[in-house]
């Protein structure tokens, strides 16, 4: 009987089936999952005591469920514990000697040297040919490194070890460029054609152009000095992007760029400048000594293409007010005179109106069109199949580069740009136009609407965005400009870069929006100084550039322009951020995934990075 109610026992049918213990397996599982991603978490913070040298990031917590992939967030009070496997190694990048700390790949002064003089070629950008240089280590600080001062102090104030150059302090003391005290630098706002300060001289300018009623938003600064000119008009609602290249003014864009201003290292030589067509609604140029009325105007035709119909061109300095300045210049009042004759036919030739010649100052202004032009000029236009928005690595040319049709003498070729501040949510006129492929003003809206949300989300995780820890920011793939957009009454610029391997060119709308931005090739390195943005936001860069370059090389270039204590936002496929999470963890980034803003369950995710601080040894002052 026991045996056969054991038998019995032991045969009784099971109350679930297999079907089913499967199903309530998998059940649990979601639940659970759900339960973990939901669940209420810490933020992401940024914390830098004001003595400290040190970051603390805490990251959001959450759960990321992919084959062969475990992440798992710890969060104290105090430190932040990243656990990550993977099935790849990761790489360790170890920090470049001391001779390194200001490494400028593609604008090195030894590199250029193998270059042509003529026309000031060998100033242009040189990148490193593959296998010449294969620098996989991290660029240093200079011992003594410092954050910047935040803005607006930083306007007039920046510490010597950052910028460990005297030089213009001596070759500009008469000029106010720039003065050295005890640990710092401090920047008068003098000029060489503004001796009473960059304010007093915009003023000057403003009684002879409108700067207030936000008809001029966008200004190019070429020969920029230490930018004081773009520096002073930030307070009038005007960005300016400065321009110069890396000569003997030693550190001159290294310097605007630690005062909080947009520049960057660039000439007029033989290549177009990194900006669409139609991009800026100033040009100027304040002793300069840029050759515009040689070689057959090229070097104005250029500002001709990049400058916005109706916009303006400003000249300070010779052969401006000669008559007044030829002594102090050393030049003859005949060549001076002639010089000015040859700049006057080529502003000509461009069908440039000078409005006024007052004092030290000039100013000519570029048609709203070309309807009157071609029966009044001598210079041949462009060809039809010439883009006048190309321009990476584009040779100048003398023709006159088109503006888009018109059909009467009033109208503005491209659109009419609304005024500064409208002009940022206004709908750009190429995309109006439907010139931007794909792109309408429904989806523009629509893109707008969507970086308000992400901008929001980025604050919740990161609490120093918007406040004034950071100040020079890069977007690095920015598309229509939405994530600049929504910062910009933070005290923030952001540098808008649109890749030249995008599917779309969408530089010249961001430039309708009054921002401000380049043309860059990510598997080149970027004409800037290290240590150039406080953060930088990637936004499916490398997905874009997956198989045209490695991700490594990217991620080192990231490193050097960061500055210490400096944040990434990365966003892209799980799949991709996995492999740069890996890289992220052999620059020693201290990083973490956090979920996208619609939740756990996009595809897309988010890398939070913070760089650590550290400096080249002491020892390296001396050779420095």
């Amino acid at each position: 009987m026991d045996s056969t109610y054991s038998r019995n026992k032991l045969s009784k049918p099971s109350p679930f089936t297999k079907t089913q213990l499967y199903l309530l397996t998998v059940f649990l599982c979601i639940a659970f999952y759900f339960l973990g991603s939901y669940q209420q978490g810490s933020r992401f913070t940024i914390t830098t005591p004001p003595q400290s040298k040190t970051t603390t990031l805490t990251p959001l917590k959450c759960n990321l469920q992919t084959p062969k992939t475990t992440l798992d967030f710890h969060s104290h009070h105090n430190s932040t514990t990243v656990k990550t496997t993977t099935s790849s190694t990761t790489i360790t990048f170890p920090r470049c000697t001391a001779n390194f700390t200001e490494y400028t790949p593609c604008e090195d002064p030894q590199r250029s040297l193998r270059h042509e003089r003529d026309r000031l070629i060998f100033r242009e950008r040189h990148c490193p040919v593959k296998g010449e240089e294969d620098l996989k280590c991290r660029v240093p600080p200079p011992y003594g490194y410092r954050n910047p001062f935040p803005w607006p102090a930083s306007r007039d104030n920046a510490w010597y070890a950052n910028v460990p150059h005297r030089e213009l302090t001596v070759e500009k003391a008469v000029q106010n460029w720039i003065r050295y005290d005890g640990d710092r630098f401090y920047f008068p706002g003098g000029g060489t054609m503004f001796p009473n300060g960059a304010d007093a001289y915009i003023d000057d300018i403003g009684k002879l152009i409108n700067l207030k009623d936000g008809s001029l938003r966008t200004a190019l600064d070429t020969g920029c000095g230490v930018a004081s000119w773009g520096a002073y008009l930030a307070s009038r609602n005007i960005i300016t992007l400065s321009i110069a290249p890396r000569d003997t003014h030693e550190a001159q864009v290294q310097f605007a760029l630690e005062r909080g201003v947009p520049a960057l290292i660039a000439v007029l030589a033989s290549k177009r400048l990194p900006f669409p067509s139609r991009a800026f609604d100033i040009s100027h140029c304040s002793r300069c000594l840029i050759p515009w009325a040689e070689y057959d105007g090229l070097l104005l035709n250029e500002v001709d293409r990049v400058l916005r119909p109706g916009g303006y061109w400003i000249l300070s300095g010779p052969p401006i007010h000669w008559k007044k300045h030829y002594k102090g210049w050393k030049r003859t009042k005949k060549d001076l005179n002639e010089e000015q004759n040859k700049i006057e036919k080529v502003a000509r030739t461009l069908c440039w109106n000078k409005l006024v010649e007052k004092d030290d100052i000039a100013i000519w202004q570029k048609p709203k069109n070309h309807l009157d032009c071609k029966s009044t000029t001598n210079r041949a236009f462009c060809t039809a199949q010439d883009n006048p928005d190309k321009a990476w690595y584009t040779e100048l040319q003398t023709c006159l580069s088109h503006v888009p049709l018109v059909f009467n003498k009033e109208e503005t070729a491209g659109g009419t740009i609304e005024n500064w501040p409208q002009r940022l949510e206004s709908v750009p006129p190429r995309i109006q136009k439907g010139t931007i492929e794909g792109v309408t003003s429904e989806s523009f809206s629509k893109d707008s609407e969507l970086w308000k949300k992400r901008i929001s989300h980025y604050k919740k995780i990161n609490n120093q965005l918007g406040t004034k820890r950071y100040r020079n920011l890069l977007d690095m793939n920015a598309n229509l400009g939405g994530f600049a957009s929504v910062l910009i009454k933070d005290p923030v610029w952001v540098m808008n870069v649109v890749p030249v391997q995008a599917k779309v060119n969408t530089l010249g709308a961001i430039y309708e929006r009054g921002l401000i931005g380049i043309y860059q090739d990510w598997c080149e390195a970027m004409s800037t100084y290290p240590r150039t943005y406080d953060l930088i936001h990637a936004d499916s860069l490398f997905s874009l550039y997956s198989g045209r370059c490695e991700l490594e090389a990217i991620m080192l270039e990231m490193d050097r322009i960061l500055r210490p204590e400096g944040a990434v936002i990365i966003r892209d496929d799980v799949d991709v951020l996995l492999k740069v999470k890996s890289i992220a963890n052999g620059l020693e980034w201290d990083s973490a995934i956090v979920d996208h803003e619609d939740g756990p369950l996009e595809r897309e995710k988010l890398l939070f990075v913070v760089k650590k601080y550290w400096t080249a040894p002491a020892a390296s002052v001396k050779t420095n």
